[in-house]
């Protein structure tokens, strides 16, 4: 079976008579901080957009440059996050789930087919769960795109607030600096406590180095 990112499963759709096809991917689920954010996306099949591909794989720049363009071009989009204490309530995995059914909620066309990165929603529509669904989907790797662009951009707010932990640099996940600003300065009211990384440095970190609650912003 091909890897490459395609129009094919969007085709194969049209074929069995589905026409609203969303694609729906999420950013931020393996890190430490901030939320987990979701992005769903009804592509316009005669707007082609040239480029599309996993986040992961693209250059920021061009990741920012096709997130405009899937904002402009695509039916509908729309993003949603859950925060790191609803992560820590539920699991990753659930929190995931519920931020891909409230960006799904909160298009302004209602899908009747969606194109899933491998998950499996608990909604009444029918759809596909792709493995590598991001690289293979041209509306899971839009949806992929614009989840990745907005989390990434929260990270940046985020750092302003935080600025020992460096978190425009790495976007919240497990590098080697982001867990030595966890030793020495002990996890944020953000940061996802039910990860082991997160636990252990709030033992690690004495009660005078715990960082404050941050400012609104």
């Amino acid at each position: 079976m091909s890897r490459l990112c395609s129009s094919r499963f969007e085709r194969e759709a049209r074929q069995h008579g589905w026409t609203r096809i969303a694609g729906l991917d999420e950013a931020g689920r393996g890190a430490l901080f901030g939320p987990v954010v979701a992005a769903a996306v009804i592509l316009n099949p005669r707007r082609r957009i040239v480029g599309l591909d996993d986040s992961k794989k693209l250059p920021a720049e061009r990741r920012a440059q096709l997130a405009e363009r899937v904002r402009e071009h695509a039916l509908a989009w729309a993003v949603a996050e859950v925060d790191a204490q609803r992560i820590d309530a539920w699991n990753i995995y659930q929190a995931s789930r519920q931020a891909m059914i409230a960006a799904l909620q909160q298009l302004c066309i209602v899908p009747d087919y969606l194109l899933i990165d491998a998950m499996q929603l608990d909604v009444l529509i029918e759809q596909k769960s792709i493995i590598k669904g991001d690289g293979r989907s041209v509306s899971i790797a839009a949806a992929s795109i614009l989840a990745k662009t907005y989390r990434d951009a929260r990270m940046e707010e985020w750092d302003a607030v935080y600025p020992q932990y460096g978190l425009a640099r790495h976007k919240g996940y497990a590098t080697p600096d982001h867990l030595e600003a966890l030793r020495l300065h002990g996890p944020t009211p953000l940061h996802r406590y039910s990860f082991a990384p997160v636990r252990h440095s709030s033992c690690w970190a004495s009660s005078a180095t715990q960082t404050p609650l941050p400012l609104e912003i």
